[in-house]
């Protein structure tokens, strides 16, 4: 009989070596499904090919049955947050995909003319073109009337509002979900097996068992579970798990119109994501990186990672997440050390007093 447990192996007695963190060959067998399992699948998103359309958060709120909430988490509310496009906020117990917005800002080197047009010093025939006729505007309105100023009609850039000649702006967009984590914190601490790992290697809350207890929230280091303030349940994404189990793809992956978020293979998804990053690099985009690829950090590598064009913490994720439970060893050991301390000083009193 199979036995499956919520909590790592090591707690179980499934790993031998006890790892808390780092590599693990195949997470769904450690969980206990040890006859022939589906190979692990993940969410590899390419955050260069997102376009913010936010398809993936309808798709996942209309499969899911998931209510209306605003940044806030206010249920049955349309809110705007202030953040530009983004409405959704955070992730949170009501919204399990969240498609960030990031407005970049920078200044560049560009040769233009402080007064008129790109090349206008080249061109003589614009030289004797008599000024308009503002009349008796003041002189805000003569800089927005002269088609040649061109600095004055930068002034006027309805997206930065300042010089636009000399600034560059992009866009990052990127749609945040649960990682999966190869070691879950959540899974460690939850106490009445709520949490459990499928087959397919993903992290799952049954919401008939929690009991609103909320110790998985903390040990999250992405922040992603969360709870709903009715009733206490903590939610999150479930990588659509009664959609793999008849074969079928997550619902955000199935909206997502230019592959931005890739459903699959684990291995298959991380070796075209080494391909795609190396892609980039060789075209120059240098800031390029990957997250949560790595199977050396501090999770074990995730489930769900990344491709990103900047820092992670431009993104809103945390540049060096460490699962909660890797230190329990260590501070196990330090309360034992420090337990048999205190036995001994107690020890030494009591036969000083004898002695007296």
């Amino acid at each position: 009989m199979t036995t499956i447990s919520s909590a790592s192996a090591a707690f179980t007695g499934n790993d031998p070596g006890n790892r808390l963190y780092g590599p693990v060959p195949d997470v769904s067998e450690q969980a206990g499904y040890v006859d022939e399992h589906p190979k692990r699948v993940g969410f590899f998103t390419d955050t260069s090919v997102c376009i913010g359309c936010k398809a993936c958060e309808v798709a996942c709120k209309e499969w899911n049955t998931l209510p209306m909430d605003d940044a806030h988490g206010k249920r049955d509310a349309i809110g705007m947050s202030g953040m530009s496009y983004d409405n959704t906020g955070m992730l949170g117990a009501n919204s399990w995909r969240h498609v960030a917005f990031i407005e970049q800002t920078r200044t560049v080197d560009l040769p233009m003319p402080s007064i008129g047009l790109p090349g206008e010093k080249n061109r003589p025939e614009l030289a004797d073109l008599p000024a308009p006729d503002t009349g008796d505007l003041d002189t805000t309105a003569k800089a927005q009337a002269s088609v040649l100023n061109a600095e004055a009609l930068s002034e006027f850039d309805p997206q930065t509002g300042q010089t636009g000649a000399d600034k560059q702006i992009r866009w990052l967009m990127s749609s945040d979900v649960c990682k999966h984590c190869t070691h879950a914190g959540c899974l460690d601490v939850c106490p009445t097996g709520a949490l459990f790992r499928t087959e397919f290697g993903t992290v799952v809350v049954q919401q008939d068992i929690c009991n609103g207890c909320g110790y998985c929230v903390p040990s999250c280091p992405y922040g992603v579970i969360d709870q709903r303030k009715d009733d206490g349940r903590v939610f999150k994404c479930t990588m659509c798990y009664d959609r793999l189990t008849d074969g079928l793809q997550p619902a955000c992956a199935s909206a997502c119109p230019t592959q931005s978020i890739q459903f699959g293979d684990l291995d298959e998804l991380q070796a075209r994501a080494d391909a795609r990053l190396a892609t980039l690099q060789e075209q120059g985009v240098e800031t390029a990186r990957l997250y949560g690829r790595d199977e050396n950090d501090g999770v074990g590598g995730a489930g769900a990672f990344f491709l990103l064009l900047d820092e992670p913490e431009v993104y809103g994720l945390p540049p060096d997440p460490i699962v909660t439970t890797r230190d329990l060893p260590a501070m196990w050991k330090a309360a034992g050390k420090a337990t048999l301390m205190m036995i001994g000083v107690a020890a030494t009193a009591i036969l000083g007093s004898r002695r007296r």
